[in-house]
């Protein structure tokens, strides 16, 4: 299944599975945890291994993160936005400069390698010497990619309850964003019509 970097930052808040909403990024540790978990989509000039992960580190993923969600929720507008942050989304004026910041703050240059057998490829070498300020880098770099590629028009917020996740359709007919979401979606509906049939009472004849 296709994943994209943007999105695991933005599904850092999720459903806890037990009613509530969690934060993959509350601690130092956690935020260590997950950043070694996308060591497959850090491919780029930031190595995870290099990192001495700290609060300002976890702070500053963390604010990117509001912005990427900020954006998000603009971009499935009209419809609603996640109901995590809805109520305290950054401006999306704001949120495009941070995430515009942030991305320059590492000077990149494509580097082309082509071996005498075999396809050329392309990879980006970095002159910013702090890893940390990679990585953040790498990280609006992701957003800016996604936000501005073909999926982008994909993007939806999971409507089943409590969920608390945006992801990218796969099929046209795709509502939730994942199967088990669709099973408690579809649970709530089935509630809400008996207990509107209930509440109808029996018909008059």
């Amino acid at each position: 299944m296709e994943r994209w970097l943007a999105l695991e930052l933005a599904s850092t808040i999720r459903h806890d599975g037990d009613g509530g909403v969690t934060d993959d990024l509350a601690t130092v540790r956690e935020t260590a945890l997950w950043i070694r978990g996308q060591r497959e989509l850090l491919g780029g000039p930031a190595q995870p291994g290099e990192l001495v992960v700290d609060e300002n580190l976890r702070l500053a993923v963390i604010e990117l993160r509001r912005a990427v969600r900020a954006l998000f929720a603009r971009m499935v507008s009209p419809a609603p936005p996640s109901p995590a942050d809805a109520h305290r989304l950054m401006p999306a004026d704001r949120a495009i400069a941070h995430l515009n910041t942030v991305a320059a703050r590492e000077p990149v240059a494509p580097q082309l390698d082509w071996p005498l057998e075999g396809d050329p490829t392309a990879r980006l070498l970095s002159a910013e010497e702090d890893p940390s300020v990679r990585l953040v880098a790498q990280l609006a770099r992701a957003a800016i990619d996604f936000l501005s590629g073909p999926r982008h028009v994909e993007l939806r917020a999971c409507t089943a309850p409590r969920c608390v996740r945006y992801f990218v359709k796969s099929h046209g007919r795709q509502e939730w964003c994942k199967p088990s979401c669709g099973n408690r979606a579809r649970a709530a509906r089935h509630y809400r019509r008996q207990r509107t049939d209930g509440e109808a009472g029996p018909a008059l004849r």
